[in-house]
């Protein structure tokens, strides 16, 4: 009769290394991506992991499964860069973001925070189209824009921004175009006006229109910008003149840089998920 000695039938636990947890380890992509994000210049491994805090060997196994989807590019021999998959699937999240259904949120929770009527507007050649508007009947006086309405820029605090964002020297070109027409006895219908409107503007950082359109009405914008800093839209409050609020400067800003952030903006200028 034979006897085996020191055989151990339990099955021997798989070491922990070799135990992958499959949350621990999209965080530890995220963390790669984001200090690879961080730098424009490639990266050698062993920067990669100090930054990470991973060990070398945990950040060249992760990073060379990256690399096999294009998700990182590896330069040369222990050296990576963010990948051009990276930049086609940004593309496409781009192509399918719509800046009026990212805005809807944010309007009507601003329109429930003041009761008045905010709008959403974009550029087209020389005057702003309303493109998406939140109202209610709780006053007998309201301000209401119909969605596809058109405004002279230099008449409309949504205007003056997209002006603004063309600088003086367009200005001039944009004044010799429209001749600044009048609107209203307010409306600042000469250039040096203009000028001196838009410097405020830019001090301010956010735009006003003291019963420039329609007299009785006020306007307070600000700029809505996308993931490359440019000004793809404005939000505005419309009220009567008598119910206007300095504090909805501030507070209109903070709404439009919300949408901003939602469609890819950062308030430092990067761009989310660029290097």
């Amino acid at each position: 009769m034979f006897h085996i000695v020191g055989y151990n039938a339990t099955p021997v636990p798989a070491a922990k290394s070799e135990q992958k947890n499959p949350i621990q380890v999209i965080a530890r992509m995220m963390k790669l991506l984001d200090v690879l994000a961080a730098h424009p210049e490639p990266l050698g491994l062993k920067q990669v992991a100090q930054y990470t805090g991973l060990h070398p060997s945990t950040a060249h196994r992760i990073l060379s499964a990256m690399s096999a989807d294009r998700i990182v590019d590896r330069v040369e021999p222990g050296s990576y860069r963010l990948g051009m998959h990276l930049l086609e699937l940004g593309n496409l999240v781009k192509s399918r973001i719509n800046v009026r259904e990212m805005a809807l949120p944010v309007m009507r929770e601003l329109h429930a925070q003041i009761g008045e009527t905010v709008n959403l507007s974009v550029r087209h050649d020389d005057e702003i189209v309303y493109v998406e508007r939140t109202s209610s009947g709780r006053s007998a006086m309201r301000v209401v824009h119909v969605i596809g309405a058109r405004a002279a820029l230099h008449i409309t605090a949504a205007g003056k921004l997209f002006l603004l964002e063309e600088g003086f020297a367009k200005l001039r070109e944009y004044a010799k175009r429209t001749g600044l027409a009048a609107h209203t006895k307010n409306t600042l219908s000469t250039l040096p006006l203009l000028e001196r409107e838009l410097e405020r503007i830019q001090r301010q950082g956010w735009a006003t229109d003291a019963e420039e359109a329609k007299l009785g009405v006020r306007c307070v914008a600000a700029a809505v910008r996308d993931d490359a800093g440019v000004l793809i839209a404005a939000l505005s409050i419309s009220s009567p003149a008598e119910r206007m609020k300095p504090t909805w400067g501030p507070l209109v800003k903070e709404s439009a840089e919300r949408i901003g952030h939602a469609v890819g903006h950062r308030k430092d200028g990067t761009r989310i998920g660029a290097a």
